[in-house]
């Protein structure tokens, strides 16, 4: 079977199921989206461990200590699949700064920076536990909407990996929006996290990816896209809206 004739196959919603079978520009575009995600998962555990200590009480400090486990396990399942294809995964046991970030003026679009693939949002630091809880619920919910998108992807294996951890991802959101409704009760709390959403709302925006992009028509052909940036967008748009809506805080 030529390489063209797997793309067709998977324009038609073919699935592949094995390393050994996929085409090199389907296994380069491939690892990148779990490259991305691996790192973006790392860089947000190692963000939000910091927040730990922010955290208000035994409630607080277990849910944010539970978000920053899992992800690093969700890290961890997608790099074992990357692993099959020769990635040299040892890299990640080493020493790297997930934790670094730029300063909190900085506006770097959705541009990677450094030696690694994390969102450009994880680039960006936390300020205390409000702007952290913030944080967690408008990229919660985005990540939520994401890996729906990922669990679709025509590489089985993968697809698999983020079926089972759509829920904990969900969880996590979840534990972002009691969070935020906790916080939303007092005045002082509001205007912190008026401030935060601010902040933060336009930079995991820029996490869904341009407008009109010419790569995703390529991602769509290899059945690792389904929906466009523009519609991600909107989901997220209208969740966002009626979340920050029934807390007061749009």
């Amino acid at each position: 079977m030529t390489d063209m004739s797997i793309e067709e196959y998977l324009a038609h919603g073919g699935k592949l199921s094995s390393p050994d079978n996929v085409p090199p520009r389907y296994r380069g575009e491939l690892l990148r989206l779990m490259a991305s995600f691996v790192d973006s998962e790392l860089a947000a555990s190692a963000g939000f461990a910091d927040a730990i200590n922010d955290a208000p009480g035994i409630k607080s400090r277990i849910a944010a200590a539970r978000i920053v486990m899992e992800k690093a396990d969700h890290a961890e399942r997608v790099l074992a699949l990357m692993a099959g294809f020769g990635v040299d995964t040892a890299r990640y046991e080493g020493v790297h700064p997930w934790a670094a970030r730029l300063a909190r003026d900085a506006d770097i679009g959705a541009r990677r920076q450094g030696g690694d693939m994390r969102l450009s949002v994880f680039h960006y630091p936390l300020e205390g536990w409000v702007d952290a809880v913030v944080m967690n619920v408008l990229q919660g919910a985005a990540a939520v909407i994401q890996i729906a998108e990922y669990a679709r992807v025509s590489y089985q294996p993968l697809a698999e990996v983020f079926r089972a951890i759509a829920p904990r991802e969900s969880r996590h959101a979840e534990l972002g929006r009691e969070g935020l409704a906790r916080i939303a009760t007092s005045e002082e709390g509001r205007a912190a996290a008026l401030s935060s959403i601010a902040y933060w709302r336009p930079r995991v925006a820029a996490g869904f990816g341009p407008a009109g992009s010419v790569r995703y028509h390529l991602l769509a052909r290899f059945g690792l896209r389904h929906r466009t940036n523009e519609a991600l967008l909107a989901e997220w748009n209208s969740v966002c809206d009626a979340l920050l809506s029934d807390l007061k805080l749009n």
